[in-house]
């Protein structure tokens, strides 16, 4: 059973409580949501610290810079004897070490979740970003978007937002914006997070299945976002893409006004005209009685989806009023976000981006935008499978369909293994005699060690390799471009040899 925190430790219940704890651990502490909880509970005076099985960067280099001392493992001697709180992310079994520790000591304990809302949002008004893609940038997008329109808002983002060059803000306004995962709670609470924040307007992206570790099919996760939607406040708003198909058969299922958005006839905000243009791309949109066309720095037409969620946002807030010109320069100063379409860096002529595409939605999205971002290049693919629901067979012809996109794959075998449920291990050397056998050109070798040496040989000036992993991928990235940039270099050298005959 959890503790009652009320009068424990000192722990307040709001945001602007004056007896916070003095020194939180938190279990799973690279995890990108509890990296950007790590950073505002600092800023509100706390001591932290934390533990994580394996840390990676962007986020462990992001807590380095923050000075926040992290473990790698997790020890039960790693439980600091002055923590009063300890914060466990849902990675964390209930047999993990410092979980033990943490009970045995009688130690108060909260899921991430629980206390971003305690900590973080308190009473404000709370916009949250669900659904299965898109959640990362398009939550970024509006934080941007509120913060240049004149808003103060606070946010909570998966991921580095480089125009704060950081996940986290507290914020002086009374507006919060936040990513709600439907992934469960954490060990002790098997229900989604998003039902947590409580939010009062909702940014409902997409929804297909995915998390195959807690979730047995399509249905059992349309259930919590239809009760997402019931328990919406009748003065709530929820902003939903129309074009799909899952999203629109639950709007009926909100309790409060829905504005959709999207391409087709179905949509309330409708786009049309989308384009690729330069490093972004154009499309207009046409809703109540208005047709204004837009430029975004961002490549694909699902990044148009989500910027179009955002314009209806922004509008419906009231920031920016109905002039466009404010809103138009709010989205064309937008720096995306790291490791989504992130370029790493160009040595010896071939461009490296970093993506944390995991599922095959995404990865062929993905693929499709870097092809019209770049064309007339030839374009590698090279996919780990990291997640459990991308290790799983459940997927394996959707990843061969997905990765037809590309002119070269590459495929990493199945990261770690299975929980012992029986789940099937996705087929990696598979997918590539599919794709072979269709007469493309793909690979399965295995470990990063060889998939860094194939593009290291065979990679040329011009091509582009996309990596895609919603983990460090053993910093494939980095070391591919001081591979390249040694191939470069003893290319450029002057011969040592006699240059006569």
């Amino acid at each position: 059973m959890q503790p009652d925190l009320e009068g424990i430790g000192g722990v307040s219940t709001g945001m602007n409580g004056q007896n916070h704890p003095h020194h939180v651990h938190m279990l799973g502490i690279c995890g990108t949501a509890m990296t950007a909880l790590a950073g505002c509970l600092q800023h509100l005076g706390m001591k932290v610290t934390g533990s994580d099985a394996q840390p990676y960067p962007p986020m462990s280099r992001h807590l380095a810079a923050l000075g926040i001392a992290c473990n790698e493992g997790y020890r039960p001697e790693n439980l600091p004897r002055e923590a009063d709180l300890v914060i466990v992310g849902n990675v964390i079994r209930e047999g993990n070490p410092e979980a033990a520790e943490m009970r045995r000591r009688s130690l108060p304990f909260l899921s991430m979740a629980e206390a971003v809302k305690r900590f973080v949002i308190g009473e404000r008004h709370t916009i949250a970003v669900v659904g299965t893609h898109g959640k990362t940038t398009t939550t970024a997008l509006a934080a941007h978007v509120l913060v240049a329109l004149g808003a103060q808002p606070g946010f909570l983002i998966g991921g580095i937002a480089n125009n704060f060059a950081g996940n986290c803000r507290l914020g002086d306004g009374d507006l919060f914006v936040i990513e709600g995962d439907e992934y469960d709670t954490a060990y002790f609470d098997k229900t989604p997070k998003f039902f947590k924040y409580a939010p009062q307007t909702l940014i409902f992206t997409s929804l297909e299945f995915d998390h195959a570790d807690i979730y047995p099919d399509l249905d059992a996760i349309r259930a919590q976002f239809a009760a997402l939607l019931r328990g919406m406040p009748a003065d709530g708003r929820v902003i939903a893409c129309a074009d799909d198909p899952n999203v629109r058969g639950l709007l009926s299922e909100a309790a409060c006004e829905v504005v959709s958005y999207g391409f087709g006839r179905h949509a309330g905000c409708r786009l049309r005209h989308w384009r690729a243009q330069g490093p972004g791309a154009t499309f207009a949109t046409e809703w109540r009685g208005r047709r204004e066309a837009w430029h975004i720095p961002l490549a694909g037409r699902h990044n148009a989806l989500n910027a179009a969620a955002v314009v209806v946002l922004a509008r419906l807030l009231g920031y920016g009023g109905y002039e466009q010109r404010p809103l138009q320069a709010a989205l064309a100063s937008f720096q995306g976000v790291k490791r989504r379409q992130e370029v790493r860096g160009v040595a010896d002529g071939v461009t490296v981006i970093d993506d944390f595409a995991h599922h095959p939605t995404a990865v062929a999205a993905t693929i499709e935008a870097m092809r019209r971002h770049y064309p007339g290049q030839r374009l590698w693919a090279v996919f780990e499978p990291r997640s459990f629901t991308a290790r799983s067979s459940r997927f394996q012809a959707g990843f061969t369909e997905a990765l037809r996109g590309a002119h070269r794959v590459l495929l990493a075998r199945p990261f770690g293994s299975h929980d012992a449920d029986g789940e099937q291990r996705l087929d990696t050397p598979a997918i590539a005699a599919a794709l072979r056998a269709e007469g493309r050109w793909a690979e399965a070798p295995g470990a990063s060690d060889d998939l860094l040496a194939c593009l290291a040989a065979d990679a040329r000036p011009g091509d582009v390799v996309l990596i895609m992993s919603n983990g460090g991928f053993d910093d494939i990235h980095e070391r591919l471009l001081g591979a390249l940039a040694r191939r470069g270099g003893a290319r450029a050298a002057p011969s040592k040899g006699n240059d006569t005959e």
